[in-house]
């Protein structure tokens, strides 16, 4: 197998290992020898891959953020919705996803944005690009449906798009310390309200 290649599969598969540790336990729970030894890598090629565990927490929330965008992306560009319909899709697959799992799925924003920012400079920066990036998506969306409707609250679409960001980052979180959907109902339900022009 080429070294390359070989190389790149292997630091893919310290952080899929990686991230379900730190779903379950959080980046300061996830010790890295058990997290080396559940991936079956050797403590010593850690280091090849990432230079602290730092530099790893950096490369996990850039991966989660990458695979998480192109599911946003495939949400948003539905064919054959309107961009508001595109939109809510968007919220009410979370809020379903909740209350069939009964708790936030694979959500590594999350699970590490209060736990980090004061920890880790680096981390922080990669939680706040990944926060841009999705507002921007949203922002993207709320574009188009600024040419069919007028936006609540007399707000650009970039503005409208950080409002949703931050509802449903902050109901998700609340859910999270609940156990209950209770919170992002609330935000969908809200969302939609703002959406609808009400």
């Amino acid at each position: 197998m080429n070294k390359t290649v070989q190389r790149n599969e292997t630091r893919e598969h310290l952080l899929a290992t990686g991230e379900q540790v730190c779903l379950q336990r959080g980046f300061t729970g996830m010790g890295l020898s058990e997290m080396l030894a559940l991936a079956e890598v050797p403590k010593g090629s850690f280091y090849h891959y990432f230079r602290s565990k730092e530099a790893f927490g950096v490369a996990l929330l850039e991966r989660y953020f990458s695979h998480y965008l192109e599911q946003i992306e495939q949400q948003l560009n539905q064919p054959g919705l309107s961009a508001r319909e595109r939109l809510l899709n968007h919220f009410r697959y979370g809020e379903t996803l909740f209350i069939e799992q009964g708790h936030i799925v694979g959500c590594l924003g999350v699970k590490l944005s209060a736990e980090v920012c004061d920890l880790s400079e680096p981390m922080r920066d990669a939680l706040q690009h990944g926060a841009t990036a999705m507002i921007a998506a949203y922002a993207r969306c709320l574009t188009e449906m600024a040419a069919e409707q007028e936006l609540p609250f007399g707000q650009t679409p970039q503005q409208l798009a950080q409002r949703c960001y931050l509802l449903w980052l902050g109901a998700s979180l609340q859910s999270k310390i609940s156990r209950e959907p209770g919170p992002i109902s609330l935000a969908r339900e809200t969302i939609e309200q703002w959406l609808s022009g009400h």
